[in-house]
């Protein structure tokens, strides 16, 4: 069984986090970016949002990618039912990293496949427990800068990664593509 998917792929994310992750197994992909609007409509639960989210995105570029198999995927993070998204601003950030802090909470990421005519959509839900923080730990990880731009207002892949306790599931999940899963499915595709 080949672990490698042995056509170029397109990446429909600007991600970096998702592009490290796919360099480090091996995949040869392009970026596109989407640039679709993210909303939602409300009442949408974290599942069905990011599940929605990475089929636009995927949608979006499909008619660039001469038929190349496409991966794109959105991330959130949910805490008591609430999605938190990406902090419009610093006090965002550590208002969102108070709630989280000493708390499990779940990051969803959804993954929608597109090759020649078939289409694949899931998501992978990843728990992580953070650490009881201090208010001084809170504005130190947000003066580094590392909130912005983030599901949650951390990056675990980072100096995130000593805010958290534990994790179940899936690492990679975390960063922002939950990898295995997706190449399993993608090779399944492309066969």
């Amino acid at each position: 069984m080949e672990l490698v998917i042995k056509e170029k792929v397109v990446l429909a994310s600007q991600s970096p986090s998702r592009k490290m992750l796919l360099e480090r197994a091996g995949v040869d992909f392009e970026v596109l970016v989407s640039g679709v609007d993210e909303t939602v409509p409300e009442g949408f639960t974290p599942a069905q949002t990011v599940e929605a989210l990475c089929e636009r995105k995927a949608r979006a570029v499909e008619p660039l990618c001469g038929g190349r198999p496409i991966i794109a995927a959105d991330s959130v993070a949910a805490i008591d039912g609430l999605i938190l998204g990406k902090p419009e601003d610093d006090e965002a950030a550590k208002k969102m990293l108070r709630r989280l802090s000493g708390r499990t909470h779940e990051i969803y990421t959804g993954v929608c496949l597109l090759v020649r005519g078939k289409t694949e959509v899931f998501h992978q839900v990843t728990g992580v427990k953070f650490y009881d923080l201090t208010d001084e730990e809170i504005a130190a990880y947000v003066a580094m800068g590392e909130s912005r731009g983030r599901a949650g207002s951390y990056g675990i892949e980072g100096v995130g990664v000593v805010l958290v306790e534990s994790i179940v599931g899936d690492y990679s999940n975390i960063v922002g593509l939950p990898v295995a899963e997706t190449l399993r499915r993608l090779r399944r595709l492309t066969a």
